[in-house]
């Protein structure tokens, strides 16, 4: 099973969660979140396979969320309108997230990356 996996290279969380992957010798295709977002099409999909709800796909301690002022916006939004300005712009989205096309993890913590992914 190979994960795709949506990092930042400077994102010191995604530093941690690619070493994790890479010592658990999980194969994984490392796509540049902000040169590569994942599409609308692709992002519905990890949502719906996350059970999570979108905000939690929001990067909210992001320059760019509070730029446009996304805390008083979002609640507004209609979901479709979420999933679509977070396909814009892979900034906004939390990272970095991983999936095997049926599960998603969001951010990096090692205790579910542990449940999720350990091999």
């Amino acid at each position: 099973m190979t994960l795709t996996y949506y990092g930042y290279p400077k994102c010191g969380t995604c530093r941690k969660a690619k070493k994790w992957l890479e010592n658990e010798g999980l194969a994984f295709n490392d796509i540049h979140i902000v040169e590569n977002p994942p599409t609308k099409e692709e992002l519905q999909q990890m949502i719906e396979n996350s059970g999570l709800e979108i905000k939690k796909f929001f990067n909210v301690s992001g320059m760019k969320y509070r730029e446009l002022n996304l805390k008083d916006k979002l609640p507004e939004m209609t979901d479709e309108e979420k999933v679509a300005l977070l396909a814009t712009d892979g900034m906004l989205m939390k990272r970095p997230l991983v999936t095997d096309g049926s599960k998603v993890t969001v951010g990096f913590k090692e205790d579910q990356f542990e449940k999720v992914w350990r091999a």
